[in-house]
């Protein structure tokens, strides 16, 4: 039978050899990067974690500090408050008139919305303050976690 060119092609055809070793070095090649990658990944991983645990501490401490001094102002509010409310009980008691008790009344009256006043507005900047240095630490670490994410 004659071949036909159909056959004739076919056995003229080359396929390409298999080299095993070239396939194995880039399998290796491959492993090795995927290894480092994650060696990486996992770096930057446990570096993040160790930072926010630091601020975590830090905030704590800090929460720790501002509450104590904030437990510390209201303390001297309410030994302040108790003194002067003993000193008018002590004046009221000393008085010989109707008319110096409605004075010494309406003077501790005012004396007492002034105290308040001022008492208000010392917590305010105590609360201010500690929330602000609380959050500093946070803000912080926030802001350099985007730095760092915009430079990557």
């Amino acid at each position: 039978m004659s071949k036909t060119k159909t056959s004739e092609t076919i056995e003229n055809i080359e396929f390409p050899s298999f080299d095993a070793s070239k396939a194995t070095d880039q399998i290796r090649a491959f492993a090795e990067k995927g290894v480092e990658q994650s060696k990486e990944a996992y770096t930057k991983l446990k570096t993040g974690a160790e930072e926010t645990q630091k601020v975590l501490e830090s905030t704590f401490e800090t929460a720790k500090t501002v509450s104590g001094d904030l437990s510390l102002k209201t303390i001297a509010a309410l030994r302040a408050n108790a003194d002067a409310g003993f000193s008018h009980l002590e004046a009221l008691i000393g008085a010989k008139s109707l008319s110096e008790v409605v004075e010494l009344q309406t003077s501790f009256l005012r004396k007492r919305a002034e105290l308040a006043v001022e008492q208000a507005k010392e917590f305010q900047a105590v609360a201010s303050k500690a929330a602000e240095d609380v959050a500093k630490p946070i803000k912080t670490a926030f802001e350099k976690a985007l730095k760092d994410i915009k430079a990557a």
